[in-house]
């Protein structure tokens, strides 16, 4: 059993920590501070630092982990290594020097592909057919260290941004487990990284979201499964927000972002092919499927979306 130090914030990290907890002896947590969230913007702890309390254990909240006294706070814990998933700062080598047997992190990407803060939207959003979990050594670049251990799983047709996260949250963590005491034991030799397929994976802004009906159609339908449950997907109607909740792609051809009835149904063009929308919400209003909101908006169709 070794003492570990965890660092993670959302919960992508839940599932990392329980394991931990129940295989070593954590002796301390480093988390994002409290931040407000919501409507009401109400100040709350990160899914880490919940779960963390929850059993006792001591957790520390820097600003940021590089500044001086946040590194000598640090200190004071002697941990075998730390575990890193999903903490949301880039930890410098002052750091990573601490513990004997450095910093190892739970990446949700096939590394080198997808380095970055946001690997799982963009597995969905560039079509890949599959995707999986890397244990890596950390060093002080953008998730270049060299490798330990990586779990694969295939992207289904059907799957979001949500379902994506859920399924390799559970993979990173028992990933993590079976791989933490071969190394440190000294069993397991970290392998550099291939040169070849680096991509990156940049932080997501909530305007990404903004829906452009120039692109095709195939693109749009796999980003608003990618971008389910955040930050969503998104159109304007008559000057007013239209959340896209759900869709698929179709063939056809008609102007982007004009609005059409295909076979049937609703459809939207787009660059190449055509868009049927199938879950909606305009703004102030409840999510609904495409047919209630007919009812209620039947001049939706003939016109066009910005």
């Amino acid at each position: 059993m070794a003492t570990v130090v965890f660092m993670g914030t959302p919960d992508f990290a839940v599932p990392t920590l329980r394991g931990l907890i129940n295989h070593h002896d954590v002796i301390g947590v480093v988390t994002q501070p409290d931040r407000p969230a919501g409507r009401g913007g109400q100040i709350r702890m990160s899914p880490i630092k919940t779960l963390a309390l929850e059993h006792g254990i001591p957790v520390f909240q820097p600003e940021k982990l590089r500044k001086p006294d946040a590194i000598a706070e640090l200190k004071q814990w002697q941990p075998d290594v730390y575990v890193v998933a999903a903490f949301g700062q880039i930890l410098p080598q002052d750091v990573l020097d601490i513990p004997p047997h450095g910093a190892i992190n739970v990446h949700a990407s096939i590394l080198p592909r997808w380095r970055g803060a946001a690997p799982i939207h963009a597995a969905i959003r560039a079509g890949d057919v599959e995707t999986g979990v890397t244990i890596m050594k950390m060093d002080a670049g953008l998730d270049t260290g060299p490798i330990l251990s990586v779990g694969v799983l295939q992207i289904m047709p059907d799957e979001t941004g949500q379902s994506l996260h859920d399924k390799l949250a559970e993979l990173g963590a028992n990933l993590l487990i079976q791989t933490l005491p071969a190394y440190l034991n000294g069993l397991i030799e970290p392998q550099p990284q291939p040169e070849i397929g680096v991509t990156y994976a940049p932080q997501i802004k909530k305007e990404d979201g903004h829906i452009d009906w120039t692109q095709s159609a195939l693109d749009i339908e796999r980003l608003v499964r990618a971008f389910t449950p955040w930050p969503g997907t998104y159109t304007y109607w008559k000057g007013k927000q239209l959340k896209i909740h759900a869709g698929r792609y179709a063939r056809g051809a008609v102007d982007a972002g004009l609005v059409i009835e295909h076979v049937g149904q609703v459809a939207i063009g787009t660059g190449r092919g055509l868009f049927i929308p199938l879950e909606v919400q305009l703004e102030g209003k409840k999510r609904m499927d495409i047919a209630d909101f007919l009812r209620g908006y039947p001049d939706f169709i003939g016109s066009e979306l910005k």
